[in-house]
C-alpha cells in the first residue's frame, strides 16, 4: 500500500492491459494507483495506425465486432463515441478456382446453410457441391470431446467446404489451419449443435434463422483508425504508463508482489499489492514460471502465428473497375502468398479521398519463410496480387509494410481446457490475474472482456470493488 492507496501493476500496454487499468480506476477511483509497464516504445500492441498517402490507416486490427458490446462501450466511455464509423459494405469474396467468388449468403464461418446459395457462389466444384447434402443422410458424427474444425466439418460436408470456405475464413481471423484449430474455441455455435444435431446443414440453417435480423452492422471502427483507441483508454485510466520497460520476473512477497525490471546487472524492483499480466502467452509463461509453474507450462504450449500487413494506396484509375467488395480471402489450397485482401477505402468510405487503399495480409502458421523476405519483396508480392486478381496497373502511390511477429495465438484443439487450467493455477495466487488475446478470443471486445474480469478479480482481492 502507498498510504491508503493500493498499487496495482499491469504488465503489458496493449488494449487488454490498458482496458484493465481503466476498469481498475472505474472500480476503485483514487483508492488505487495503477502502473502500466510496456516493453515496447509505444502502447497499443496490435492496435496501431499510421499514414499511407496522407490517410490514417490501421496497420493491425482494423475493426471490432459491433454486435459484441465491450469494444464500443469502452470507446464511448473514453470519449470516442462520435468517432465510431460503420462499413460501407461487408460483402466479401473468396479467390478460388481461378476467380473471385462472393461468399454465399447464409454461411456460418464458412459452413453453408443453403445449397442453392452455395451452388450460385461457384466456390466449390460440382463434385464438391454434390458431397454436401450427404450430410443429411450420413450417420451422426458424435462429438463428445473437442476436435479440430476440419475433422468435424469434413466428416459432414466433405473436403472442399473445408478447403475453400472454412479454411480461408479461419485463416483470415487466426492465420491458422483448420486441421489444428479447435472447434469448441473457434466455432462455439457450431460446436454446440455438433453435440446434438445429426445434420450440420440443418443446424447451420437453424443458426441462421435464429440470428437477429435487425442487429445492426456487424463491425465498427474509428474514423482515424482503431489504433487511436489505446491512447484514449490510457489517458482515461489515469494510470502511470511507462514504455520501454521490460518486466523480467515476478516474485511473490508476504504482502504482495515484486515486479523485477531493468537490466540483469542492475535490476529495478517495483513493489505492488497486485499484478495483472496482460502479455502474450510466451511472455506470460516466462513471468509466471517461478511462482505459477502450472500456468506457465500451459501458456508455453500456445502456438503463435506471424504475419505481415502490406498497405497500398493506388489512384482509382489504376483499376479497370474500382473494387466493389470489402475484400477477399484466399484458401491455402490456392498456393498464393497473400491470404487476404481488405479494400479499406471501400469497407470504410471515409478513407477513400479519390484513392483505393487496401491491405494485403501475408503469412499463416507454418509460412514464416514468406516473412523472411524484405519489405520491398513483400510490397512486390502485394502489387503482383493486385495486378493478377484485380487488373491493377502501375505502381502504388504509397506503401507500408507492418510485420507482426508472433501476433496471433492459435486456439488449437484443447484450447479451452488449457485456458481453464491456466486460470485455476492463477486463482491459487492472491493478487494475480491474467488477460489478453491468449484466452477467450482475439478480437478487441473479447480482449476487453478478459481485462474487465481480471480487474474485477484484483479489486475483489483488494476489497476495492465498490465506492
Amino acid at each position: 500500500m502507498e498510504g491508503n492507496r493500493a498499487h496495482v501493476v499491469v504488465v503489458g500496454g496493449g488494449i487488454s492491459g490498458l482496458a484493465a487499468a481503466w476498469y481498475l480506476r472505474q472500480g476503485a477511483g483514487e483508492r488505487v494507483k495503477v502502473t502500466v509497464l510496456e516493453g515496447n516504445s509505444r502502447i497499443g500492441g496490435k492496435l496501431y495506425a499510421s499514414e499511407v498517402a496522407g490517410v490514417s490507416v490501421d496497420a493491425g486490427a482494423e475493426a471490432m465486432l459491433a454486435r459484441r458490446p465491450e469494444g464500443t462501450e469502452l470507446a464511448r466511455a473514453v470519449g470516442l463515441g462520435d468517432e465510431l464509423v460503420f462499413p460501407g459494405t461487408t460483402r466479401s469474396a473468396v479467390y478460388t478456382r481461378g476467380a473471385l467468388r462472393y461468399l454465399p449468403k447464409g454461411q456460418v464461418m464458412g459452413v453453408p446453410s443453403d445449397l442453392t446459395e452455395l451452388a450460385r457462389s461457384g466456390i466449390v466444384s460440382p463434385g464438391g457441391l454434390l458431397r454436401v447434402p450427404l450430410d443429411q443422410i450420413l450417420p451422426p458424427t458424435l462429438v463428445r470431446t473437442d476436435v479440430s474444425v476440419a475433422a468435424y466439418i469434413r466428416a459432414r460436408m466433405g473436403g472442399e467446404v473445408v478447403e475453400r470456405l472454412v479454411e480461408p475464413l479461419l485463416g483470415g481471423v487466426y492465420a491458422g489451419r483448420a486441421d489444428m484449430l479447435s472447434l469448441e474455441a473457434t466455432m462455439p455455435r457450431v460446436a454446440a449443435v455438433a453435440r446434438s444435431e445429426r445434420s450440420l446443414l440443418s443446424a447451420a440453417r437453424q443458426l441462421v434463422e435464429e440470428a437477429p435480423k435487425d442487429a445492426g452492422p456487424v463491425f465498427t471502427a474509428l474514423k482515424n483508425g482503431v489504433g487511436g483507441l489505446p491512447e484514449a483508454v490510457a489517458k482515461a485510466s489515469g494510470a502511470d504508463v511507462r514504455t520501454g520497460v521490460t518486466v523480467r520476473e515476478l516474485r511473490r512477497t508476504e504482502h504482495g508482489w515484486q515486479v523485477v525490471t531493468g537490466p540483469v546487472p542492475k535490476p529495478e524492483i517495483v513493489e505492488a499489492d497486485a499484478v495483472i499480466v496482460a502479455t502474450p502467452g510466451p511472455a506470460a509463461s516466462r513471468l509466471l514460471k517461478a511462482e505459477v509453474p502450472k500456468a506457465a507450462g500451459e501458456l508455453a504450449r500456445i502456438e503463435y502465428a506471424s504475419m505481415a500487413v502490406v498497405t497500398l494506396a493506388y489512384p482509382i484509375d489504376a483499376f479497370p473497375e474500382p473494387p466493389a467488395s470489402s475484400g477477399y480471402l484466399v484458401p491455402p489450397v490456392e498456393g498464393r502468398p497473400v491470404k487476404a485482401v481488405t479494400f479499406s477505402s471501400v469497407k470504410w468510405p471515409h478513407l477513400a479521398r479519390d484513392l483505393v487503399i487496401l491491405r494485403c495480409s501475408i503469412g499463416r502458421i507454418g509460412e514464416e519463410h514468406l516473412l523472411q523476405r524484405s519489405d520491398t519483396e513483400l510490397v512486390s508480392m502485394a502489387t503482383a496480387e493486385m495486378a493478377d486478381v484485380m487488373g491493377a496497373s502501375g505502381l502504388p502511390l504509397d506503401s507500408r509494410v507492418t510485420r507482426w511477429g508472433g501476433a496471433l495465438p492459435q486456439y488449437n484443439v484443447g484450447h479451452l481446457d488449457r485456458v481453464a487450467r491456466v486460470r485455476a493455477a492463477v486463482a491459487m495466487q492472491p493478487g494475480l490475474a491474467v488477460c489478453g488475446a491468449a484466452y477467450d478470443g482475439i478480437g478487441i471486445p473479447a480482449c476487453v472482456s478478459t481485462a474487465r474480469t481480471a480487474a474485477a478479480r484484483i479489486l475483489d482481492h483488494l476489497s476495492l470493488g465498490g465506492e
